[in-house]
């Protein structure tokens, strides 16, 4: 590709000469440049990379882009204004814009993304499209896993991030789109919207699910962090609101699509009414809107469950899916990895229950409470075990820890994906709010923690395990581990005599 087309869309002017340069590839990591690669240099939050840009050149980039100018460079040198969004686009053009091909569902919301992804997409599906996913679980072309080819860091990058960085993202829409893919959903962080990640795109909708403190540690502040969620409706068709959300109304100020609203509380273009709460045997709820009043049955339990296949019906009707499509796919479900997901025990767990999730937020953590509490029957104990990750908002730890002791019957504080911060200093934060309570222990190590949980379980008990939900590692000073959660409960309860 000459350089002329990979640069369309972006601000960079490569000249007459320049732009006939054939380019091989693009690449923000100098250590995986080839040679007649395109070197973009980003300036990130704990290194510049260009810095980098003399290591890129000896890999063989043929050309730098950046936002400013490196002595020494011998290889010709291109601004930009956004390093990240010229990024962006760079993949994009250097894949053939699948995007254009593919019509895009983004959700982004503090939480709730994961599980009306899945809803969605299982509607879709239901509906004979032929549906891809990407998010926090897994990626997915129809119902088969697809997991890119990466080695090294872009393989352990590609296994935590909601939102595939750009390089991956676009080779990934490009293959999907090869496949013959309809619909894609996909759930936007709101690093990936700060950080430009998707701003080739145009979405057909835009799903907004709820707003609450998390990832203040990168964005600073809520209005920030409001901004950045907004910028997915500064690029789609059409946005869909949950208007019981008290940051709806500051969204709707700043977004340019058509939106539609959708909500519990409060009369809405898509409302829940008539809701019957059954426990941990699910929920059922008339959903009224202008045109349609239809019944609609989950067993997924949680009054949360309710926003979620509330969100997913009414992206599936805006898309012209029809009542009894929707009706079947969500009463079809059974739940969604790592979201109040039911760990089997076997034999051997009778009498107690284990159940894995991935609240991490103290919003969270407190509906996730809230419902395990709803459908409790009397005299069963609630035995909360969590940590809190490091290198992540640390003003969120005391208020876990505080909701956590208060609202279960037993705490089992331990470590969750420490990183580079000490697993102490971590507990240290949380025990901050829990000072006046004495319903707590703390184990250290997360696996020992988890067999302690099931080993001391009593008849009745319902043990969560908060925190990875869906994870399949740990991430600590030396990288990423296999951990499975699902095993080690497995494995203890197996060992109770």
């Amino acid at each position: 590709m000459q350089l002329l087309e990979l640069v369309q869309n972006t601000d960079v002017l490569p000249g007459e000469t320049l732009s006939l340069l054939d380019i091989n590839g693009v690449s923000y990591d100098s250590r995986n440049v080839r040679t007649g690669d395109v070197f973009v240099a980003l300036e990130g939050v704990n290194a510049n990379g260009a810095a980098f840009a003399i290591e890129a050149e000896r890999n063989g980039a043929s050309v730098y882009i950046g936002e400013r100018n490196i002595s020494g460079l011998k290889i010709p040198q291109l601004l930009t204004s956004n390093a990240r969004r010229t990024l962006a686009f760079l993949c994009a053009n250097l894949y053939g814009n699948p995007q254009k091909e593919i019509k895009i569902i983004g959700i982004t919301g503090t939480n709730g993304k994961t599980s009306t992804a899945f809803m969605l997409k299982t509607i879709l599906a239901h509906s004979g499209y032929k549906t891809a996913l990407i998010g926090t679980i897994k990626c997915m072309i129809g119902e088969e896993e697809f997991v890119p080819k990466l080695t090294g860091k872009a393989r352990e990058n590609f296994s935590t991030m909601t939102t595939p960085d750009p390089d991956v993202l676009y080779m990934m829409l490009r293959h999907m789109a090869d496949s013959g893919v309809e619909i894609l959903v996909m759930e936007t962080s709101s690093h990936a919207l700060a950080l430009e990640k998707l701003a080739p795109i145009e979405f057909e909708i835009g799903i907004f699910t709820n707003l609450t403190g998390e990832h203040l540690d990168f964005h600073g502040n809520m209005e920030n962090y409001l901004l950045s969620k907004a910028k997915l409706f500064l690029n789609c068709k059409k946005g869909i609101l949950n208007m019981d959300d008290p940051y709806a109304e500051k969204l709707i100020g700043l977004v340019k699509c058509n939106v539609v609203g959708y909500g519990i509380k409060r009369k809405s273009d898509y409302f829940a009414d008539n809701i019957s709460l059954r426990g941990a045997s699910g929920s059922e709820y008339t959903l009224k809107s202008r045109n349609a009043r239809f019944r609609v049955k989950t067993s997924i339990p949680g009054h949360f469950t309710l926003y979620n296949t509330l969100a997913a019906a009414t992206a599936a009707r805006e898309l012209g899916v029809n009542l009894i499509g929707i009706q079947n796919a969500v009463c079809s479900m059974n739940g969604v990895c790592g979201r109040l997901e039911r760990v089997k025990l076997g034999y051997k767990g009778n009498g107690f229950s284990v159940f894995i999730d991935y609240a991490h937020t103290p919003y969270a953590l407190e509906n996730l409470l809230k419902c395990v509490n709803d459908f409790r029957s009397d005299g069963q104990r609630i035995v909360t075990l969590f940590g809190c990750g490091g290198e992540r908002d640390k003003r969120k730890r005391a208020k876990m820890g505080a909701l956590a002791t208060q609202m279960s019957d037993f705490v089992i504080i331990t470590s969750d994906n420490p990183r580079n911060e000490d697993r102490r200093g971590i507990i240290s934060d949380i025990l901050g709010g829990v000072v006046d309570a004495n319903n707590y222990i703390v184990i250290e190590n997360r696996k020992e923690a988890i067999e302690y949980a099931v080993e001391n379980a009593v008849v009745g008990d319902i043990i969560l395990l908060v925190g990875k939900g869906h994870e399949q590692y740990e991430i600590d000073k030396n990288g990423l581990h296999p951990f499975s959660e699902v095993e080690i409960a497995e494995n203890a309860a197996a060992k109770r005599v």
